[in-house]
């Protein structure tokens, strides 16, 4: 039987958009991520509050809009998001949450002023597969008490590698760009940190799976804003405010779901809160 209280698995990439194949973006392949849609939710018309990292992660965290709590620029060039607002780790801890941390996280410059009680793997780099295996140690530790897992990558932020890569390979080309040598070369590359994103979930996925958790767990996948590429990311056109969302738990949320409705990141932590049967803090 799920316990009252699920844990809860959020992982958050960088500039994805909604560039998966379960959003329609061949020939992008995401097999693990499509499972994760075929088992649970997926959002078709989910945007993020603002199309860059901070503000928008800040409205991941607080579930509130960046002119609100105050985080309207980025962490690295000297913006923090106040302590005077909780954030979705500190809700849960305060409920008897384990908190963790693994890979990144934007909205402070120390992550544990955010509510976390540690950190496993590494922060800021590439390297989400290798981080997903500090997942499965974390998750090979489970406990009684529920947790709250943040599972942070930089895939498919930039820099894209396009050495060595064959021009003529296969590339979801979006319609606004033009296609020509320069983009089709760039699309693939990020095409390639799209499956290693994907891999690093499906290792991710699997863990549950084979510690027996998945049942108990809210897995939540999302996106900061749109693909770094003109006319998407730092602008306000759709492709810079699309982001996906998908979330899972079997047996829980029907599978195949697939929802129209229009949602925003603000939407995340009231969400999550209202399954963890917590209220959140009056603003």
């Amino acid at each position: 039987m799920t316990p009252l209280k699920p844990n809860i698995l959020l992982i958050t990439c960088h500039d994805l958009g909604r560039h998966l194949s379960c959003y329609g973006r061949q020939p992008l392949s995401t097999p693990n991520l499509d499972r994760l849609a075929s088992e649970g939710i997926l959002f078709t018309r989910h945007f993020c509050s603002a199309p860059s990292c901070s503000p928008s992660r800040g409205s991941i965290m607080t579930g509130r809009y960046p002119h609100s709590n105050g985080l309207m620029g980025l962490v690295n060039l000297g913006w923090e998001l106040p302590m005077s607002e909780r954030t979705l780790p500190q809700y849960l801890a305060d409920h008897g949450y384990r908190t963790a941390l693994c890979g990144i996280e934007h909205e402070r410059s120390d992550w544990k002023t955010l509510g976390y009680g540690k950190r496993i793997g590494t922060g800021f780099g590439r390297g989400a597969k290798e981080k997903a295996q500090a997942v499965i140690e974390f998750l090979k530790q489970a406990t009684p008490e529920p947790f709250f897992l943040s599972f942070g990558t930089t895939e498919t932020h930039r820099p894209f590698k396009t050495e060595g890569l064959d021009e003529h390979a296969p590339a979801y080309m979006p319609p606004y760009l033009p296609d020509n040598r320069i983009v089709r070369l760039q699309m693939i590359a990020f095409g390639k940190l799209v499956t290693e994103l994907d891999e690093a979930v499906g290792t991710i996925l699997h863990a549950l799976d084979d510690t027996g958790l998945s049942e108990r767990t809210l897995v939540v996948f999302t996106t900061d804003h749109g693909i770094d590429m003109p006319r998407a990311k730092g602008t306000l056109y759709d492709p810079g405010i699309e982001a996906a969302l998908i979330m899972g738990q079997p047996g829980v949320i029907d599978a195949g779901r697939r929802s129209a409705e229009l949602l925003s990141n603000v939407d995340i932590l009231p969400t999550v809160l209202e399954a963890c049967q917590i209220e959140p803090q009056s603003a």
